[in-house]
């Protein structure tokens, strides 16, 4: 099993973890340890009209060929929706089946966790109980034994779902996909919610679900050597992608666990372990989430400014020091409050982001500077996770025509985002080398109104050293690219952009040189 593993790649038992994987050579930054295709995927419900739901390329309604007997996947051109047709087929059936039983027209279809789920059972049926692939799937770990209460509700609509997309009617109609009992079907819906990841587009943005039974057996850790991403960079894309690459982010050494993170590593520890804990049924002990130093995801500035933090108060330890100077953080109750008006108000503006977008971005206006005059710094947590949102409120909400003010603030607010970041992840991790592309896009803009002065003091600068100050933050974001999605991959799609765009500036701030050259050289000089 595992033939998509390479050679200096090892799989042991661990008694603490299960199957792990170990690399038996060096492997360097920014190397793909291997790339595989998803065994199952399917695309999110609000992406099946604008991506390919074989290869997953984004194309638009318009240019899309809609199958026309379900009338809801949607694929590229003839050719990918040939290629899924021995699945598509059965989902055909039941996205028929299901709109039919719907209670109205518009009622949506199922999740892409069903959808993915089926697709999953479908290719195993094909392909055989003794097949490779059915059998690393057979493999992959389940929690039905250990179940938490709090999984009981999804894991019984999920089963529903299934049995009634599927259209089982009997023990009779279960066996034909090698499930003979109702723990069958626990286990496999066990197995694919421990084990599904997301996918996502060259710039991490969720498209879907994907099942890889080979990715399953890397490791969690919350400060990670490897992530998996999707850089789509092959060659033929709609024969190959979406394909996952496992790329390493540091040096990993012979004899080292490769691991990734499963969740999102902004989070300060106990929301960490929260995720961990409902999703995947385990406690982590990486050193992130054993060490007892100052968490700058859980911190506050010091009160009185000379540069050193302090930990997050709580109800049980409401004295906390500066780390530095040792002062001590009097308004405990103010940071306690805004923490808990800012979890609820991210909350909030997340559910809200696409509902009602001005609201949205109304909450985390209004947030931010609540958090920020509470001594939270840009890393802790919610405040990140406000101005991350609230950079991508303000990008997809660009007046036209725009203006220099709704500029200068999303710059001002992607600034923010980025020292946020690089307090908590090492250089080349995606999400950071995402963020510094996105900052140097937004300096790279043409003004709709230049200041006439520029001072040094103002944030952000304007003209040429606007300019420079693009052209050296997409140098940094590329060369983080490199790692983040891979050396050989150029950066994914991003980094290809990013140095396009590199290329262009160094020619704008040429031609912005000589032209001041030469009206300097034209301008009459005064006589004495």
């Amino acid at each position: 099993m595992y033939s998509e593993l390479p050679d200096f790649i090892e799989i042991r038992q661990s008694e603490e973890t299960g199957r792990v994987i170990w690399t038996q050579s060096p492997i360097r930054a920014g190397s793909a340890i291997f790339v595989t295709k998803p065994y199952a995927a399917a695309s999110s419900s609000s992406k099946l009209t604008s991506y390919c739901s074989y290869c997953f390329e984004q194309t638009g309604m318009n240019g899309l060929r809609r199958c026309t007997k379900c009338r809801v996947t949607h694929y590229c051109d003839f050719n990918c929706q040939t290629n899924d047709w021995a699945i598509h087929k059965h989902e055909c059936a039941s996205l028929q089946n299901w709109s039919k039983a719907a209670p109205s027209s518009d009622y949506p279809p199922p999740s892409d966790a069903i959808r993915c789920l089926s697709r999953m059972l479908w290719k195993m049926r094909k392909q055989g109980p003794y097949a490779r692939q059915t059998r690393e799937i057979a493999s992959m770990q389940s929690h039905r034994s250990s179940l938490k209460p709090s999984a009981y509700e999804s894991h019984t609509y999920l089963a529903h779902s299934l049995v009634q997309y599927l259209g089982l009617s009997s023990p009779g109609d279960m066996e034909q996909y090698s499930l003979s009992s109702a723990a069958d079907l626990v286990d496999t819906i066990s197995r694919f919610v421990t084990n599904t990841f997301t996918v996502t587009d060259p710039t991490l943005i969720p498209l879907g679900a994907a099942v890889s039974p080979v990715v399953a057996l890397i490791n969690h850790s919350c400060d990670p050597n490897a992530v998996v991403v999707f850089p789509r960079v092959s060659t033929d894309p709609k024969v190959q992608e979406p394909l996952m690459q496992v790329i390493a982010i540091r040096d990993i050494y012979p004899g080292e666990e490769v691991l990734t993170s499963y969740i999102d590593a902004t989070l300060p520890t106990n929301l960490r372990q929260q995720a961990l804990n409902e999703t995947y049924n385990f406690e982590c002990n990486c050193h992130l989430c054993t060490s007892t130093g100052l968490d700058p995801r859980a911190s506050l500035n010091c009160p009185k400014n000379c540069g050193g933090s302090c930990p997050l108060p709580s109800d049980e330890h409401a004295l906390v020091r500066c780390s530095k100077c040792k002062s001590v953080v009097r308004s405990v109750d103010a940071a306690l409050d805004a923490l808990r008006v800012g979890q609820e108000g991210l909350d909030k503006a997340n559910n809200l982001q696409f509902e009602d977008p001005g609201k949205s971005i109304r909450l985390t206006t209004n947030l931010i500077p609540i958090l920020t005059s509470a001594g939270f710094p840009p890393s802790a947590h919610p405040l990140l996770g406000l101005t991350r949102l609230h950079q991508q409120l303000l990008t997809s909400s660009f007046p036209n025509p725009l203006t220099q003010e709704h500029l200068d603030e999303t710059i001002h607010t992607a600034t923010t985002n980025v020292a946020g970041l690089t307090a908590l992840f090492r250089e080349g991790h995606p999400v950071l080398a995402l963020a510094l592309a996105e900052l140097g896009k937004l300096l790279a803009v043409d003004e709709p109104s230049p200041r006439t002065t520029n001072k040094s003091v103002i944030y952000p600068p304007s003209g040429l050293p606007r300019l420079k100050l693009a052209y050296e933050t997409l140098l940094r974001a590329r060369k983080m690219l490199l790692i983040g999605f891979g050396v050989t991959n150029e950066g994914g799609q991003v980094g290809k952009e990013v140095r396009e765009m590199i290329v262009a500036l160094e020619k704008e701030i040429g031609v912005f040189r000589q032209g001041v050259k030469n009206v300097l050289e034209d301008t009459p000089k005064l006589k004495a």
